[in-house]
C-alpha cells in the first residue's frame, strides 16, 4: 500500500533533503524513523529537493507499507523524529500514485529582512543595502511563463531539459522592513530560486534594469545572471496536486484547505 505523507523541517543543521554520503541529510532521518517504527526498510521519495540549509514548511513524500494506522504512525514519528522535522499528516493514496511525478505545482518563499532581527535569523537573510522592490516586481513579471530557465539553473545537472513554466513571481512586505518573494512553478532547477533572487536583487539596486531579466533569460547562460543568495531565506511552502485518488484523510496539525490537496 501507498502513503502520502505530509512534513516539514528546519534545514539549517541538514545537507539538503536527499540521503548523500557523509552527510546529514532529512531523507535519511525520515527513512531510519519510519523503519524502527515498521520494522521494515522504509524509502520515502520526496516531491523534490532541497538544498543544504534549505527549509520546508511543507514537503510531501510517498513510501510503500503494510496497512497502517496514519494517525499513530504521525504521533509515533513525531516522537521519535528530532526537534526540527514534524509530520503534519499520512494518507493512504492509490498505489500508482506518486510525490514527485504528480505534483502539478510547487511554491517557494524567500525572505529578507532590511534590519537585524534575531528572530528569524535562521530563516531570513538580512540585507544591508536600499531595495526597490517596485522595480524589482516589474522584474519579476518577466519570469512569468513557459522558458528555458538555464541561466538560473546550477551547472552540471542531469535533469533532461530546463523548461519551467512560472506561473506567480512577486515581492511582498509582510511587515516593515521584512519582505516575501513568492514563486510558483510546475517544477524547479537546482539553485534556481536563489538564482532568481540574486538578479532581482541586482534590479532592486539599481544594477540591471527590470527588462535585462528577459535578456539574461534568453541567453540561458547562468554567467548572465546574478549570484545566489544564502539558503537559509528559501522555503518551500506548497506542492499542489490533482487527480490523486486519496484512500483515507487523517490530518495531525494541519488541514488541507481545499479538495485539490495542498501540502508544502
Amino acid at each position: 500500500m501507498r502513503y502520502f505523507i505530509y512534513f516539514a523541517y528546519d534545514g539549517t543543521n541538514y545537507h539538503g533533503w536527499q540521503i548523500q554520503p557523509n552527510a546529514h541529510s532529512v531523507q535519511a532521518e525520515l527513512n531510519g524513523a519510519l523503519s524502527t517504527i515498521l520494522r521494515t526498510e522504509i524509502m520515502v521519495t520526496g516531491a523534490g529537493r532541497t538544498d543544504t540549509g534549505v527549509h520546508a514548511r511543507m514537503m510531501v513524500g510517498h513510501f510503500d507499507a503494510d496497512e497502517i494506522d496514519t494517525l499513530k504512525l504521525a504521533e509515533h514519528l513525531n516522537r521519535l523524529l528530532p526537534h526540527d522535522i514534524a509530520v503534519w499528516r499520512i494518507e493512504r493514496v492509490a498505489d500508482d500514485a506518486h510525490a514527485r511525478f504528480d505534483a502539478v505545482s510547487r511554491t517557494y518563499h524567500y525572505d529578507i529582512c532590511l534590519c537585524k532581527n534575531p528572530f528569524v535569523r535562521h530563516f531570513a537573510t538580512r540585507m544591508y543595502y536600499t531595495l526597490d522592490f517596485d522595480r524589482m516586481n516589474e522584474a519579476a513579471q518577466r519570469l512569468i511563463g513557459t522558458h528555458d530557465f538555464s541561466s538560473f539553473s546550477k551547472a552540471g545537472t542531469d535533469t533532461k531539459t530546463n523548461v519551467c513554466t512560472i506561473t506567480c513571481a512577486h515581492w511582498k512586505e509582510l511587515e516593515p522592513g521584512f519582505w516575501r518573494f513568492e514563486i510558483t512553478a510546475n517544477r524547479f532547477l537546482r539553485n534556481m530560486v536563489r538564482a532568481i533572487v540574486g538578479t532581482l536583487l541586482l534590479v532592486g539596486r539599481g544594477k540591471l534594469n527590470p527588462a535585462d531579466v528577459a535578456h539574461i533569460i534568453a541567453q540561458r547562460n547562468r554567467n548572465m545572471a546574478g549570484e545566489s543568495v544564502p539558503a537559509c531565506g528559501l522555503s518551500l511552502v506548497d506542492v499542489v496536486y490533482e487527480n490523486v485518488n486519496y484512500k483515507a484523510s487523517i490530518e495531525v496539525g494541519m488541514k488541507a484547505s481545499d479538495g485539490k490537496e495542498k501540502a508544502e
